[in-house]
Protein backbone atom coordinates (compact mmCIF):
# COMPACT_ATOMS: atom_id res chain seq x y z
CA UNK A 1 0.00 0.00 0.00
CA UNK A 2 1.44 3.53 -1.52
CA UNK A 3 0.32 6.43 0.21
CA UNK A 4 0.74 9.83 -1.86
CA UNK A 5 -0.06 13.47 -1.04
CA UNK A 6 1.84 14.87 -3.43
CA UNK A 7 -0.38 15.84 -7.24
CA UNK A 8 3.11 15.61 -9.10
CA UNK A 9 4.09 12.21 -7.38
CA UNK A 10 0.71 11.04 -7.99
CA UNK A 11 0.91 12.55 -12.12
CA UNK A 12 4.55 10.11 -12.21
CA UNK A 13 2.88 7.19 -10.73
CA UNK A 14 -0.15 7.15 -12.94
CA UNK A 15 2.08 7.85 -16.21
CA UNK A 16 4.34 4.94 -14.73
CA UNK A 17 1.28 2.61 -15.15
CA UNK A 18 0.15 4.10 -18.22
CA UNK A 19 3.72 3.56 -19.79
CA UNK A 20 3.51 -0.39 -18.56
CA UNK A 21 0.08 -0.74 -20.35
CA UNK A 22 -1.62 -1.25 -16.99
CA UNK A 23 -5.13 0.31 -15.93
CA UNK A 24 -6.15 2.57 -13.46
CA UNK A 25 -9.37 2.68 -11.02
CA UNK A 26 -10.25 5.10 -9.18
CA UNK A 27 -12.60 5.43 -5.85
CA UNK A 28 -13.11 9.01 -5.21
CA UNK A 29 -14.14 9.36 -1.51
CA UNK A 30 -14.00 12.15 1.21
CA UNK A 31 -12.50 9.58 3.61
CA UNK A 32 -14.47 8.42 7.12
CA UNK A 33 -15.08 5.07 5.17
CA UNK A 34 -17.75 2.30 5.59
CA UNK A 35 -18.69 -0.61 3.96
CA UNK A 36 -20.02 1.21 1.52
CA UNK A 37 -16.98 3.17 0.61
CA UNK A 38 -15.57 -0.81 0.44
CA UNK A 39 -17.96 -1.51 -1.55
CA UNK A 40 -16.72 0.49 -4.44
CA UNK A 41 -13.23 -0.27 -3.58
CA UNK A 42 -13.85 -4.21 -4.07
CA UNK A 43 -16.12 -3.20 -7.83
CA UNK A 44 -13.05 -1.29 -8.56
CA UNK A 45 -10.69 -3.85 -8.28
CA UNK A 46 -12.61 -6.33 -10.48
CA UNK A 47 -11.89 -3.74 -13.35
CA UNK A 48 -8.14 -2.44 -12.82
CA UNK A 49 -4.80 -3.86 -12.59
CA UNK A 50 -4.18 -0.87 -9.12
CA UNK A 51 -6.78 0.71 -7.64
CA UNK A 52 -6.48 3.87 -6.21
CA UNK A 53 -8.36 5.45 -3.70
CA UNK A 54 -8.61 9.36 -3.01
CA UNK A 55 -8.74 10.46 0.31
CA UNK A 56 -9.81 14.34 0.12
CA UNK A 57 -12.65 16.44 2.32
CA UNK A 58 -13.14 19.05 -0.28
CA UNK A 59 -14.33 22.47 1.24
CA UNK A 60 -15.41 23.62 -2.38
CA UNK A 61 -18.40 21.37 -2.19
CA UNK A 62 -19.63 22.65 1.59
CA UNK A 63 -21.57 25.60 2.13
CA UNK A 64 -20.37 27.76 5.08
CA UNK A 65 -23.34 26.95 6.96
CA UNK A 66 -22.41 22.82 6.36
CA UNK A 67 -20.04 20.54 8.62
CA UNK A 68 -16.67 20.85 6.65
CA UNK A 69 -14.80 21.66 10.05
CA UNK A 70 -16.09 18.80 12.04
CA UNK A 71 -16.39 15.98 9.05
CA UNK A 72 -14.59 13.37 10.21
CA UNK A 73 -11.20 13.16 9.08
CA UNK A 74 -9.58 9.25 9.57
CA UNK A 75 -6.43 8.64 7.77
CA UNK A 76 -4.76 5.61 9.25
CA UNK A 77 -8.28 3.43 9.55
CA UNK A 78 -9.08 4.83 5.98
CA UNK A 79 -6.22 3.33 4.77
CA UNK A 80 -6.43 -0.09 6.44
CA UNK A 81 -9.83 0.01 5.28
CA UNK A 82 -8.55 0.66 1.42
CA UNK A 83 -5.65 -2.00 2.13
CA UNK A 84 -7.82 -4.40 3.08
CA UNK A 85 -10.20 -4.40 0.05
CA UNK A 86 -7.16 -4.50 -2.35
CA UNK A 87 -6.94 -1.04 -3.19
CA UNK A 88 -3.00 -0.19 -4.02
CA UNK A 89 -2.76 3.23 -3.69
CA UNK A 90 -4.25 6.01 -1.45
CA UNK A 91 -4.08 9.32 -2.44
CA UNK A 92 -4.65 11.69 0.16
CA UNK A 93 -3.72 15.51 -0.74
CA UNK A 94 -3.74 18.52 1.60
CA UNK A 95 -5.96 21.03 0.49
CA UNK A 96 -2.98 23.37 -1.04
CA UNK A 97 -2.36 20.69 -3.35
CA UNK A 98 -5.80 20.34 -4.39
CA UNK A 99 -6.16 24.21 -4.39
CA UNK A 100 -3.52 26.25 -4.61
CA UNK A 101 -3.01 29.97 -3.57
CA UNK A 102 -5.28 32.20 -6.30
CA UNK A 103 -7.22 29.46 -7.26
CA UNK A 104 -10.37 30.36 -9.60
CA UNK A 105 -10.90 28.08 -11.86
CA UNK A 106 -13.80 25.64 -11.70
CA UNK A 107 -16.14 23.44 -13.25
CA UNK A 108 -19.87 23.54 -13.70
CA UNK A 109 -22.37 21.61 -15.00
CA UNK A 110 -25.27 23.86 -15.35
CA UNK A 111 -28.51 21.40 -16.53
CA UNK A 112 -28.82 18.30 -13.93
CA UNK A 113 -27.13 20.18 -10.78
CA UNK A 114 -29.85 22.78 -10.56
CA UNK A 115 -32.64 20.51 -9.15
CA UNK A 116 -32.53 18.27 -5.65
CA UNK A 117 -29.92 19.23 -4.19
CA UNK A 118 -28.89 21.61 -6.39
CA UNK A 119 -31.94 24.17 -4.86
CA UNK A 120 -30.78 24.25 -1.43
CA UNK A 121 -26.66 24.22 -2.05
CA UNK A 122 -26.37 25.97 -4.64
CA UNK A 123 -22.52 25.78 -4.90
CA UNK A 124 -22.43 21.65 -4.27
CA UNK A 125 -21.76 20.39 -7.61
CA UNK A 126 -19.35 23.15 -8.85
CA UNK A 127 -17.46 21.87 -5.85
CA UNK A 128 -17.86 18.15 -7.10
CA UNK A 129 -17.39 18.40 -10.88
CA UNK A 130 -14.45 20.46 -10.07
CA UNK A 131 -12.57 18.04 -7.67
CA UNK A 132 -13.44 14.96 -9.78
CA UNK A 133 -11.88 17.10 -12.65
CA UNK A 134 -8.81 17.54 -11.07
CA UNK A 135 -8.30 13.94 -9.65
CA UNK A 136 -9.29 12.55 -13.27
CA UNK A 137 -6.49 14.54 -14.07
CA UNK A 138 -4.24 14.13 -11.63
CA UNK A 139 -4.62 10.18 -11.16
CA UNK A 140 -5.76 9.70 -15.04
CA UNK A 141 -8.18 6.64 -14.33
CA UNK A 142 -9.41 4.02 -17.00
CA UNK A 143 -12.57 3.57 -14.79
CA UNK A 144 -14.34 5.77 -11.78
CA UNK A 145 -16.10 4.18 -9.27
CA UNK A 146 -19.18 5.78 -7.65
CA UNK A 147 -22.22 4.81 -5.32
CA UNK A 148 -25.71 5.14 -6.16
CA UNK A 149 -26.78 6.67 -3.20
CA UNK A 150 -25.44 9.97 -4.24
CA UNK A 151 -27.79 9.81 -7.83
CA UNK A 152 -27.99 13.07 -8.87
CA UNK A 153 -23.81 13.30 -8.24
CA UNK A 154 -23.94 10.14 -10.25
CA UNK A 155 -25.83 12.07 -13.05
CA UNK A 156 -23.95 14.95 -12.74
CA UNK A 157 -20.35 13.29 -13.18
CA UNK A 158 -21.57 11.18 -16.33
CA UNK A 159 -22.41 14.86 -17.91
CA UNK A 160 -19.58 16.06 -17.23
CA UNK A 161 -16.93 12.86 -18.57
CA UNK A 162 -19.17 12.91 -21.92
CA UNK A 163 -19.25 16.82 -22.28
CA UNK A 164 -15.83 17.26 -21.57
CA UNK A 165 -14.83 13.85 -23.41
CA UNK A 166 -12.93 11.84 -20.16
CA UNK A 167 -12.27 8.97 -21.84
CA UNK A 168 -13.08 6.98 -18.48
CA UNK A 169 -16.22 4.69 -17.75
CA UNK A 170 -17.70 5.34 -14.81
CA UNK A 171 -19.36 2.25 -12.75
CA UNK A 172 -22.22 2.95 -10.58
CA UNK A 173 -22.44 0.33 -7.13
CA UNK A 174 -25.49 -0.18 -5.91
CA UNK A 175 -26.41 1.40 -2.41
CA UNK A 176 -25.51 -0.61 0.92
CA UNK A 177 -27.67 -0.62 3.82
CA UNK A 178 -27.85 -1.74 7.61
CA UNK A 179 -30.29 -4.70 7.98
CA UNK A 180 -32.78 -2.49 8.95
CA UNK A 181 -32.95 -0.36 5.66
CA UNK A 182 -30.74 2.81 7.04
CA UNK A 183 -28.14 3.53 3.97
CA UNK A 184 -25.08 3.95 4.65
CA UNK A 185 -23.62 7.16 5.07
CA UNK A 186 -19.90 8.78 7.24
CA UNK A 187 -23.02 11.01 8.63
CA UNK A 188 -24.67 8.17 10.29
CA UNK A 189 -21.92 8.75 13.13
CA UNK A 190 -23.59 12.09 13.74
CA UNK A 191 -27.15 10.42 15.22
CA UNK A 192 -28.34 9.55 18.74
CA UNK A 193 -29.64 6.44 19.21
CA UNK A 194 -32.75 7.64 18.70
CA UNK A 195 -32.31 10.01 15.60
CA UNK A 196 -31.41 6.95 14.28
CA UNK A 197 -34.22 4.56 14.87
CA UNK A 198 -36.86 8.29 13.16
CA UNK A 199 -34.19 8.05 10.18
CA UNK A 200 -35.31 4.43 9.21
CA UNK A 201 -38.23 6.53 8.01
CA UNK A 202 -36.65 8.07 5.12
CA UNK A 203 -36.02 3.93 3.87
CA UNK A 204 -39.18 3.26 4.89
CA UNK A 205 -41.04 5.67 2.95
CA UNK A 206 -38.93 4.78 -0.26
CA UNK A 207 -39.93 0.97 -0.14
CA UNK A 208 -43.26 2.28 0.18
CA UNK A 209 -43.06 4.24 -2.80
CA UNK A 210 -41.25 0.50 -4.42
CA UNK A 211 -44.38 -1.25 -2.96
CA UNK A 212 -46.98 0.93 -4.65
CA UNK A 213 -44.73 0.83 -8.11
CA UNK A 214 -45.06 -2.65 -7.35
CA UNK A 215 -48.68 -3.10 -7.02
CA UNK A 216 -49.36 -0.94 -9.74
CA UNK A 217 -48.76 2.81 -8.80
CA UNK A 218 -47.36 5.10 -11.69
CA UNK A 219 -48.47 8.59 -10.79
CA UNK A 220 -45.77 10.50 -9.36
CA UNK A 221 -47.77 12.56 -7.03
CA UNK A 222 -49.56 9.82 -5.20
CA UNK A 223 -45.54 8.11 -4.59
CA UNK A 224 -44.63 11.69 -3.21
CA UNK A 225 -47.60 12.64 -1.09
CA UNK A 226 -47.29 8.84 0.47
CA UNK A 227 -43.42 9.02 0.85
CA UNK A 228 -44.01 12.85 2.71
CA UNK A 229 -46.72 11.54 4.35
CA UNK A 230 -44.33 9.04 6.14
CA UNK A 231 -41.44 11.18 6.56
CA UNK A 232 -43.94 13.88 8.09
CA UNK A 233 -45.07 11.46 11.00
CA UNK A 234 -41.71 12.32 13.33
CA UNK A 235 -41.47 15.91 14.50
CA UNK A 236 -37.49 15.70 14.45
CA UNK A 237 -37.61 15.30 10.32
CA UNK A 238 -38.05 18.09 8.46
CA UNK A 239 -37.86 17.51 4.90
CA UNK A 240 -36.27 18.98 1.82
CA UNK A 241 -37.72 17.49 -0.92
CA UNK A 242 -39.30 14.37 -2.34
CA UNK A 243 -39.36 13.55 -5.58
CA UNK A 244 -39.71 11.34 -8.59
CA UNK A 245 -37.26 12.06 -11.40
CA UNK A 246 -35.66 10.59 -14.47
CA UNK A 247 -32.65 9.05 -13.14
CA UNK A 248 -30.47 10.62 -15.91
CA UNK A 249 -32.08 14.40 -16.78
CA UNK A 250 -32.45 14.39 -12.83
CA UNK A 251 -35.89 16.29 -14.22
CA UNK A 252 -39.17 15.88 -12.71
CA UNK A 253 -41.62 12.80 -13.78
CA UNK A 254 -45.36 12.74 -13.99
CA UNK A 255 -44.99 9.24 -14.13
CA UNK A 256 -42.72 6.70 -13.07
CA UNK A 257 -40.52 5.15 -16.25
CA UNK A 258 -39.58 1.99 -15.14
CA UNK A 259 -35.82 1.22 -14.37
CA UNK A 260 -35.67 4.87 -15.15
CA UNK A 261 -37.31 6.59 -12.57
CA UNK A 262 -35.38 8.12 -9.22
CA UNK A 263 -37.43 8.26 -6.19
CA UNK A 264 -34.91 10.93 -4.22
CA UNK A 265 -35.54 12.49 -0.70
CA UNK A 266 -33.03 14.69 1.65
CA UNK A 267 -34.18 15.56 5.06
CA UNK A 268 -33.07 16.95 8.05
CA UNK A 269 -32.99 14.81 10.99
CA UNK A 270 -32.68 17.79 13.45
CA UNK A 271 -29.05 19.15 12.84
CA UNK A 272 -27.74 16.08 10.23
CA UNK A 273 -28.56 16.22 6.72
CA UNK A 274 -29.01 13.05 5.36
CA UNK A 275 -30.19 12.33 1.74
CA UNK A 276 -31.30 8.65 0.10
CA UNK A 277 -33.01 7.16 -2.82
CA UNK A 278 -34.04 4.28 -4.73
CA UNK A 279 -34.54 3.36 -8.59
CA UNK A 280 -38.09 2.68 -9.65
Amino acid sequence: MQIITSVSKMQAFASGLHAQGKTIGLVPTMGALHAGHVSLVTAAVGRADCVVVSIFVNPAQFSPNEDFNKYPRELEADVAKCEAAGAQVVFAPPADQIYSKGFSTFVCEDSLARSLEGVSRPTHFRGVTTVVAKLFNICRPHVAVFGQKDAQQVAVIKKMVADLNFAIEIVVAPTLRESDGLALSSRNRYLSTSQRLEALAISRALFKAREMVEGGERRSDRLVAEATHILGQHRRIRVIYVSLVDADTMEPLREVKTGHSIMAVAVWMEDVRLIDNIIL
